[in-house]
């Protein structure tokens, strides 16, 4: 267990020292107080995760210094000692939000056990929460069955299992921060994932977001404060825009790399984690080293593994599957039926150049969904720079096609699907209409293909 801050609370000294010592061998540090008052104030001073206090004491006995904690929103855990224990008392004490409530005279190792599980549930209450925010954000899953995503699986199957830092590159929308995640679930990592956005939070709250800070430690810092480092550890620390950190804390992280521990600001006293770090950029990385927007040394640390992500137009044969994915998750979320893709709308979908790929997608999906009330979406509840795109520009993928290219793609279109039905037609014909079969033949996916069929009319 890590070392723990606790707060004893009792106007007998020679109770406190006792407490104390049995405390200390466990490994925690120990602040004392004689009294209610005197604990308020200490704890307007400093910070601790338990208080162990007498109920009957002087001026402020044990209930109401609880709940005069709870009455300015401190939430320390509090385990009740009473020489005077009745039924009573144990309930109006639990119903403050007491931890436990022990009768003496009692053996220290029943102080040690209550000590032990109090702060594991702080701990295991405190990961709960963490949780329940990522849950509630939600997320979704891998889709693609192209080379180039097959490729990204094998690279992760084998990264997954190791404790090697990973840098993933990819341009915005990609879905980084879902290989990010897919990583950490396949890892033998027990911890927790916990992302944070370099780019998103002020450079002068990202130290504290990252390493935690100590009661005191400015102003507005009425508590400890648990980074997002120490959050992580025995897990997985995501750095999304790692080259949007400042130099100055790029120092810091290495540091804490190189050492295995940090210290929240405004404390002096090392804490060990074991983390994994994760980072991502959607620049070029070593461009940015060039730039000065990412140290060199901390660049060559993270970049163990380099991931590609790959772009939603270098795969646009998973752009059906894509569709139909998020068709279907925000038919869901509507309490809806899933609408099906005009052959009209698949086909402009699948010619568009998609910027802001998977992303832009999902999005354009929600908004589809939004406005069509019928059985099918067309391309007229399509954003304009895709229902009223040129079929016939948008047919190149690259953004600097030249307008000879342009002629010469809408001479090779109709060959194109010509080749394409002639290719679906043998393949169907040679496995007896299969279209399982078919598929595998194609080495395409069924729902791939099902959309060639609608398409093609087939």
């Amino acid at each position: 267990m890590n070392t723990k801050r606790i707060l004893v609370v009792d106007n007998e000294a020679k109770m406190r020292r006792i407490l104390e010592l049995s405390l200390r061998n466990m490994g925690h540090e120990v602040l004392q107080a004689g009294e209610g008052e005197e604990a308020l104030r200490l704890l307007e001073r400093e910070s601790c995760d338990l208080v162990l206090t007498d109920l009957r004491m002087p001026r402020m006995d044990g209930i109401e210094l609880l709940k005069a904690l709870r009455a300015r929103g401190d939430d320390v855990p509090v385990i009740m000692l009473t020489a005077y224990g009745t039924i009573e008392t144990a309930v109006s004490a639990m119903k403050l939000g007491a931890a436990d409530y022990i009768i003496r005279p009692f053996e220290m190792e029943t102080i040690e056990l209550a000590v032990t599980r109090v702060l594991e549930m702080q701990a295991v209450q405190r990961e709960n929460r963490f949780l329940r925010d990522e849950l509630s954000r939600g997320w979704g899953e891998f889709v693609g069955v192209s080379d180039s995503m097959q490729a990204l699986y094998r690279l992760l199957e084998q990264v997954a299992p190791t404790r090697s830092s990973v840098f993933i590159v990819g341009e915005t929308g990609t879905g980084k921060e879902l290989v990010a995640r897919a990583l950490h679930q396949a890892s033998n990592r027990s911890g927790l994932f916990v992302p944070i956005n370099c780019a998103a939070i002020p450079t002068d709250l990202l130290e504290s977001e990252l390493f935690g800070h100590a009661k005191g430690a400015f102003t507005g810092a009425l508590r400890d404060r648990v980074g997002k480092c120490e959050l992580s550890s025995g897990g997985t620390l995501f750095l999304d825009e790692i080259t949007e950190m400042p130099p100055v804390l790029q120092a810091k992280l290495l540091r804490v790399l190189q050492d295995g521990s940090i210290e929240r600001l405004g404390a002096n006293t090392p804490i060990a984690v074991d983390l994994r770090v994760i980072a991502a950029t959607n620049r070029d990385p070593l461009r940015a080293v060039e730039e000065g927007r990412l140290r060199r040394d901390l660049y060559f640390r993270l970049n163990v593994v380099r991931v590609d992500v790959p772009l939603l137009r270098e795969r646009s044969g998973d752009i059906p599957l894509l569709a139909e994915h998020f068709l279907h998750q925000y038919a869901r979320e509507l309490g809806r039926s899933t609408p099906q893709l005009s052959a009209q709308a698949l086909q402009r979908l699948e010619q568009y150049n998609w910027p802001g790929n998977v992303r832009e997608l999902e999005n354009l999906i929600e908004r589809a969904m939004v406005l069509c009330r019928g059985d099918e979406i067309g391309i007229e509840h399509f954003p304009p720079e895709i229902s009223h795109a040129n079929p016939a520009t948008a047919f190149i993928a690259s953004e600097t096609a030249t307008k000879s290219d342009v002629t010469t793609s809408l001479a090779m279109k109709p060959q194109v699907e010509a080749i394409e039905r002639h290719l679906i037609a043998a393949a169907l014909a040679r496995s007896d209409g299969n279209k399982a079969a078919a598929a595998r033949l194609l080495e395409v996916s069924e729902r791939a293909l099902w959309y060639k069929l609608k398409r093609y009319e087939l």
